[in-house]
């Protein structure tokens, strides 16, 4: 019974330190404010991504509308600069997740992937293709 007892506040100890760490693990700017070459309109385990025609100005356009989402914040780059990494966390866990898009032309290219784990569940994919319907209704 006392075994049983210390394992579970192990357990606990060690889950309240992985919650912890997730929410206070730096953003390292150099290392997701970054688009891979190839983007193409695909889901997969840990993300999604996007290309779509959007004109001159679609990045700033996008960019409105991405910072109303909750717990999304910009960890580098600016509508000036032409490319923008936004981090966005989990209601309930804080788990981040890095969306980056970037102006290429007349089209946007959009890159959300996760952090923490294999599978997002389709989280990234839902989160970007939100944000390009509202974009589509301007």
């Amino acid at each position: 019974m006392k075994w049983g007892l210390v394992a579970s506040c192990v357990v606990l100890a060690l889950v309240v330190a992985l919650g912890v760490y997730v929410r206070i693990a730096p953003s390292d700017p150099a290392r997701w404010h970054q688009m891979p070459d190839g983007i193409t309109n695909r889901d997969y385990d840990g993300g999604a991504m996007r290309v779509i025609g959007a004109g001159e100005n679609g990045l700033e356009r996008l960019h409105e509308i991405i910072l109303r989402s909750p717990r999304t914040k910009v960890l580098a780059g600016s509508p000036d600069e032409g490319m923008i990494t936004y981090v966005s966390r989990s209601r309930v866990f804080g788990f981040p997740d890095y969306i980056t898009v970037r102006q290429a032309g007349p089209q946007l290219e959009l890159h959300g992937r996760l952090r923490f784990g294999k599978s997002d569940l389709g989280v990234n994919a839902a989160r970007i293709d939100g944000w390009l319907q509202a974009f589509a209704q301007g």
